[in-house]
């Protein structure tokens, strides 16, 4: 039976038990105040495998309307999601990195966050999307300042993901 998660402006949440149980379980959404908040990523993934309804005042929203709410909230979600979809799907915590001015932060398998670091910090781009060197520089440099490999997600138009991971040697 689906749980609620209520999306209030930007912010999705709930507070049932179910919510607690899957945080404490998967590690979907964080514990704020006496709620469980989770990204729109998470929400998303969870509304797709009807784990929850997302509720919008006193209408459940369907698949398409919230895919719709959350392209207005973030511009790239549709560029971002299919990247959370695929890490998420190989076993992996994704979690949000705006702190650190990426995408997400990716935890190794086995690893929850709390227990340890996330390895990568991800930056999510479409393959149409041109990367200039100072770009790519920049990228790289949050990688190295937060203690994370840097790991590019490439969407392709087929809807295909490639990832190439970037790491520091010391020759």
């Amino acid at each position: 039976m689906p749980f609620e998660i209520n999306l209030i402006g930007k912010i999705a949440q709930s507070n049932s038990q179910e919510a607690y149980n899957l945080n404490e379980k998967s590690s979907f959404g964080e514990p704020v105040s006496d709620k469980i908040q989770y990204t729109l990523y998470e929400a998303f993934y969870l509304l797709e495998k009807s784990k929850v309804n997302i509720i919008s005042g006193k209408k459940t929203l369907s698949k398409n309307e919230v895919h719709k709410k959350f392209q207005s909230i973030d511009r790239k979600f549709s560029i971002k999601y299919p990247i959370f979809k695929d890490l998420r799907e190989k076993g992996y915590i994704v979690k949000t990195a705006l702190k650190f001015g990426a995408d997400f932060r990716v935890y190794e398998k086995g690893i929850r966050p709390g227990d340890n670091h996330a390895k990568w910090i991800v930056f999510a781009e479409h393959e149409s999307q041109k990367l200039n060197w100072n770009e790519f520089s920049a990228k790289n440099r949050v990688a190295h300042s937060t203690n994370k490999n840097l790991l590019l997600g490439i969407l392709d138009e087929e809807g295909d993901i490639t990832y190439y991971e970037v790491k520091w040697v010391r020759p």
